[in-house]
């Protein structure tokens, strides 16, 4: 399979958690609300109460009620509406302030007018710059002015004056029209694309209901107490499934709407945009072509059901995606990508295995390789008996017999947790009961405080021989679970980058029986380690850490606002696998001297560096001269890199897909050659 950049530089898309609110918005109805008819309604008085009786009595995380919460909602309701400050002016801020310090007073009476007398006032002013947007569509813009356009403005004050505001628009309008002269549309096609698109604009939001205003205000709440709790309206709440289960049908992508852009939240494994390798999370889509020569539609500002009907189609024919890659710079042109569409091949997300061959200290060696993309279980065959269901542990075990067995048999296992988001928790307990022999798994502590000790009461032992965990900041919840009982118990060694620290449990609670109210998912347990540890924030810190792991801080549970602090219970009872303690210092160092003189692993942190520069970026020029340039290098950079990648690995210059399938992947390469002196200082350390 033809690899693509990110992957050749690092392995596999990482996971994105569910942090904005728009990403769980119900999709707006097709027709607009009158605006004078937005308000709250007697559903919303029941829910608000249902709601704030869970949050209070059975939420993990107990936050009280009162003015310190309610700056907190009230700033995050803006955030929710307006997240670039590009709308809602500071005389309108000012105007709510009275909001500010009532938001508390509202919930417990379940009165939310103030919530939408915000929201209408956001709806005016969101028809007033799509207006003024489309006006400026037939003024001449001088592309010769060398000034910039501030495009992350999430820490910038609100606008003044209207005159600040209408600054603010000029230059995002020149900016849309620049993207699109570069991309070389004509001027009559880009004109009509934007005019298409602001109208798009303020017809999304026009028909955004009561039920999605509500929705909006009650997840400003839920998220200013804990980021994985969440409120899904009753259309909601169907709308969500069904969007997941049109997804996996499609290309295998999660969407989401992030401000104006339809956004990946994660690619499913086993689907087409996995399989091609060139699409990953944090990636937007800006336009969708259906055929191998159908039209590029700009679905930027498109209501996602749309956008989602639009990539759709009957299995086996083409969908063309334009896409802005999440971690290009600010100004990059887009790349067009072909899939063809079908649905999740469930082998594909099946475990896997390979073999790795490394040379250590004069002597090859061989490593079974166990790629696992998520801990599955077939719950409904389990539930009938059937004696042939699909598990990740009956899988696991397989493949441990056919890598172990005759003359071939590898000298060390490594289970690739990269990018696994989690899945089943009785997997977790499962799988790693065939690396032990009995024991406890994970300790799960309630919201009265209670702790439930979840053990593999199996001695069957199915692989004693050397063992390591690759894990990266998408290895999440069950992945982080396995690989933490792994290390406590000495069993092997856990290379890569912290975890995502996901350590907490949720549950979906209908707030009624009829549907009509909606339901909320709600943080009800953490996880915590056999050693008495949480995995929440902090996560898995590897044995031997990875240079990938340099930005790691910022990423995961320790980038998400509210997210519980990391955690300890007392420790399980638990007997380790060995008596001997490992000191992984030498190992460690190993590795370092090793990546510095690998050209592959300059390459990587070089793209990565890279990466980090592009995330921080927060304007753009508006000089088109500079921006034809910049767009040249940044292609020539990227041909540089891949061209020494090339020739780090000994391939030729040509760029084939041929070539491209023989890229080894680097990490796990050294996952190997860690493994590898793991077991040769065992073996001189016993002579």
């Amino acid at each position: 399979m033809r690899r693509s950049r990110v992957s050749r530089f690092g392995g596999r898309a990482l996971i994105v958690v569910f942090t904005a609110l728009f990403s769980v918005a119900a999709m707006p109805d097709s027709r607009e609300v009158a605006l004078e008819s937005l308000g709250p309604t007697k559903e919303h008085r029941h829910a608000t109460a249902g709601i704030l009786q869970l949050m209070q009595r059975y939420h993990y995380k107990r936050v009280p009620v009162g003015d310190k919460l309610s700056e907190q909602i009230f700033d995050r309701f803006l955030e929710a509406l307006d997240p670039q400050r590009s709308f809602l002016m500071a005389s309108d801020i000012r105007e709510f302030d009275d909001a500010r310090h009532g938001l508390d007073d509202a919930l417990r009476s379940a009165r939310l007018d103030p919530v939408f007398e915000i929201f209408k006032r956001f709806r005016v002013r969101v028809d007033e710059r799509a207006r003024y947007a489309q006006a400026l569509l037939k003024r001449d813009f001088d592309f010769t002015i060398d000034e910039n356009y501030v495009f992350n403005r999430e820490d910038a004050q609100w606008a003044l004056t209207p005159e600040v505001m209408d600054e603010l628009w000029r230059k995002r309008v020149k900016n849309d029209v620049l993207n699109l002269r570069l991309a070389e549309q004509s001027e009559e096609k880009l004109i009509k694309t934007l005019e298409d698109r602001y109208e798009r604009m303020t017809r999304r939001v026009s028909q955004l209901t009561a039920n999605e205003v509500f929705q909006f205000f009650v997840n400003a709440y839920t998220l200013s107490v804990e980021p994985h709790t969440s409120y899904f309206s009753p259309r909601s709440s169907e709308n969500f499934k069904i969007r997941m289960s049109l997804s996996l049908e499609g290309i295998g992508a999660a969407l989401q709407t992030e401000n104006e852009y339809t956004v990946v939240q994660r690619v499913i494994a086993g689907g087409p945009a996995a399989m091609s390798e060139q699409v990953s999370a944090e990636d937007r889509i800006v336009g969708v072509g259906d055929g191998e020569d159908g039209e590029i539609v700009d679905v930027v500002s498109w209501p996602l059901a749309d956008v989602v009907a639009l990539i759709r189609g009957p299995k086996g024919s083409t969908v063309r995606l334009k896409i802005l890659p999440g971690k290009a710079p600010a100004g990059s042109q887009p790349k067009l990508i072909t899939l063809v569409r079908d649905k999740i091949k469930l082998e594909e997300q099946a475990a896997k295995s390979s073999v790795v061959e490394t040379a250590t200290g004069g002597r090859t060696q061989r490593f079974g390789v166990i790629d696992l993309p998520t801990f599955y279980l077939d719950t409904a065959g389990l539930a009938q008996g059937l004696p042939d269901y699909r598990s990740t542990t009956r899988d696991v075990r397989r493949l441990l017999e056919e890598l172990t067995s005759g003359d071939r048999g590898v000298d060390g296992i490594i289970v690739d947790l990269r990018g696994n988001s989690g899945g089943s928790l009785l997997e977790a307990i499962e799988l790693t009961g065939i690396f032990i022999e009995t024991g406890p798994v994970v300790q799960i502590r309630d919201s009265s405080g209670r702790v439930k000790v979840d053990k593999d009461t199996n001695p069957l032992v199915a692989y004693s021989g050397p063992l390591a965990v690759l894990v990266d900041r998408g290895s999440a919840s069950a992945s982080e679970i396995f690989a933490a009982a792994i290390q406590d118990y000495g069993r092997g060694v856990v290379l890569g980058e912290p975890t995502f620290g996901k350590g907490t449990v949720q549950s979906v609670v209908p707030l009624d029986k009829e549907g009509k109210l909606g339901q909320l998912k709600v943080t009800i347990a953490q996880f915590f380690r056999v050693n008495g540890e949480g995995t929440q924030h902090r996560g898995v810190v590897p044995d031997v850490l990875f240079p990938t792991a340099l930005d790691s801080d910022a990423q995961g549970e320790r980038g998400l606002d509210n997210a519980l602090p990391w955690a300890e219970v007392a420790a399980a009872n638990y007997k380790e696998w060995s008596d001997t303690n490992t000191d992984y210092t030498d190992v460690q160092a190993r590795h370092e001297s090793r990546y510095r003189d690998n050209k592959s692993f300059s390459l990587l942190i070089e793209e990565l560096d890279a990466q980090r520069v592009a995330r921080a970026q927060r304007h753009v020029s508006l000089l088109e001269s500079f921006r034809k340039k910049e767009n040249l290098e940044r292609a020539a950079d990227r041909e540089e890199r891949e061209e020494l990648f090339r020739k780090a690995f000994g391939a030729s210059t040509s760029n084939t897909d041929e070539d491209q399938e023989n890229f080894p992947d680097i990490i796990l390469h050294e996952a190997a050659n860690v493994l590898g002196d793991i077991i040769e200082s065992s073996r001189v350390s016993s002579r």
